[in-house]
């Protein structure tokens, strides 16, 4: 099948690649380019079925390759022969198929085929390679290994000072030095070895997003499960304040940059996202919300997903809207600020909807679960936050769910009763609630929630299991 493609080469290897492809390929030559630019207008025309794109094309970022793939063109990167570091860069930016810039013809044509043939890639794998033609291994697209020796979080760097918080160990090691209640993943295929990504949203009111965020993802890691803590609200994000943590900690927004790049990889994600007690990693949102556009959607789904391989749960604190604003810009390059919002969702393995429980929470909640309905994400798990007779009347949980039953269709929410005592102590010290609560019922309706999301059986809270 003849295809139509578009070069953004350097000038070194442009030529002879441009003679290959038009003399021993049924390629068709649609225009070569000399800068990003040029690219994506070509691209945006409708002009190309496939770009060929070098490895050093300036200004070549996650969120350039976005864009290609709406325009309906497949990427295949081009590096000069036997530079790893340029092959590399390609596989972080996203891109599966690479050839070197001195490919015969007979690799090129093969390459073009095998995007048509995703299911005959596997077995070509080993002939691309042999002419230069290579594609993403098992451990993805960073050019990573699999999970054999990534076991969550462990044999990563941990962090004995971490922003503000003083004397916290990097990680809890028995005397073989090894984290005794990590799961053994290392042994499982590539697929199971995945983390769940757990997003947590809610309509605006501050509902009480960051607290259930913050420690569920904390009781998450306290069952044994390494856990990755993402603040992505780019409207009011607080987690760093929530744990007393440096605004100055670079967090998501050096993350994403970092991918735009293409040069994030798991340890790098591993350093930017410190442990802050033993098995609970926190990657800091942006410390002004002014920041918002350094937030790259594309950028931003591949921390997420790469996220998934550095811990065995990834759980986001969320913005409340969900307006695409890119329908009132008019500008599909142009950055939103709902996008981290929208692809956290998009991403999600798990949903948590957290509403307020009082008249004007339970409302905002049930338009809110209107409006999530419409946009890409599982279906959502309710939370109901600072459940109390006072603002709603007697047996308040019994009340609120037949509301819920009724306007929303919701028929087993999950209740957190009200204890701002509790609260207000933790916030205060810069903690957890198990640190600074631990007997608190908020805290124990937390770590049964935890419990069920792990599928293991819900421990006794609160200080009798200190010496335990």
């Amino acid at each position: 099948m003849s295809r139509s493609v578009v070069t953004a080469v350097s000038d070194r290897w442009e030529g002879a690649l441009v003679t290959t492809l038009e003399r021993g390929t049924d390629a068709q030559i649609a225009r070569r380019c000399p800068d990003l630019a040029d690219l994506l207008a070509v691209a945006g025309s409708g002009l190309a079925d496939v770009a060929l794109i070098s490895a050093d094309l300036r200004s070549l970022d996650r969120t350039a390759l976005d864009h290609l793939r709406e325009c309906a063109v497949t990427v295949v990167g081009v590096y000069p022969p036997g530079d790893e570091q340029a092959q590399r860069h390609l596989r972080q930016l996203g891109i599966d198929t690479i050839i070197s810039a001195d490919a015969s013809a007979e690799v090129i044509q093969e390459a073009l085929d095998g995007l048509d043939a995703p299911s005959a890639q596997s077995g070509l794998e080993s002939t691309w390679s042999s002419h230069g033609l290579e594609r993403s291994g098992p451990g993805g697209p960073d050019g990573l290994p699999g999970s054999d020796g990534l076991p969550g979080s462990d044999g990563l760097p941990g962090s004995d000072r971490v922003g503000g918080r003083e004397g916290v160990p990097g990680g809890a090691v028995d005397a073989s030095g090894s984290r005794p209640a990590a799961p053994d993943r290392a042994g499982a295929d590539a697929d199971s070895v995945l983390g769940t990504i757990i997003a947590v949203w809610g309509p605006a009111g501050a509902p009480g997003r960051t607290t259930i965020a913050l420690n569920l993802a904390s009781e998450l890691a306290r069952l044994g499960q390494p856990t990755v803590l993402v603040d992505a609200d780019t409207y009011g994000g607080c987690i760093a304040q929530a744990l007393s943590l440096l605004d100055e900690a670079p967090g998501l927004a050096a993350a994403t940059r970092a991918a735009d790049q293409g040069s994030l990889d798991l340890p790098a994600l591993a350093r930017l996202a410190p442990e802050v007690s033993p098995g609970l990693r926190v990657l800091t949102g942006i410390p002004k919300a002014e920041r918002w556009p350094e937030l790259r959607a594309a950028a931003l789904e591949h921390v997420l997903t790469l996220s998934r391989r550095l811990a065995r749960f990834v759980v986001i604190d969320c913005g409340f809207s969900l307006e695409d604003d890119e329908e009132l810009s008019y500008d599909t390059l142009a950055p939103r600020r709902n996008a981290a919002t929208l692809t956290s969702l998009a991403v999600a393995d798990q949903v948590l909807a957290v509403g307020a429980g009082d008249p004007i929470g339970l409302q905002r909640l049930v338009r809110g679960l209107q409006e999530l309905g419409t946009v890409a994400s599982p279906s959502p798990t309710v939370v109901i936050n600072r459940v109390r007779s006072s603002a709603v009347g007697p047996r308040p949980e019994s009340r609120i769910r037949d509301a819920l039953s009724r306007f929303a269709g919701i028929d087993d929410p999950r209740f957190i009763p009200d204890d701002p005592a509790s609260l207000d102590r933790a916030l205060l010290a810069g903690q957890t609630l198990a640190e600074a609560a631990p007997d608190s019922d908020v805290r124990k309706t937390l770590t049964a929630l935890a419990a069920q999301i792990c599928g293991v059986p819900a421990p006794l809270t609160g200080r009798r299991r200190k010496g335990a």
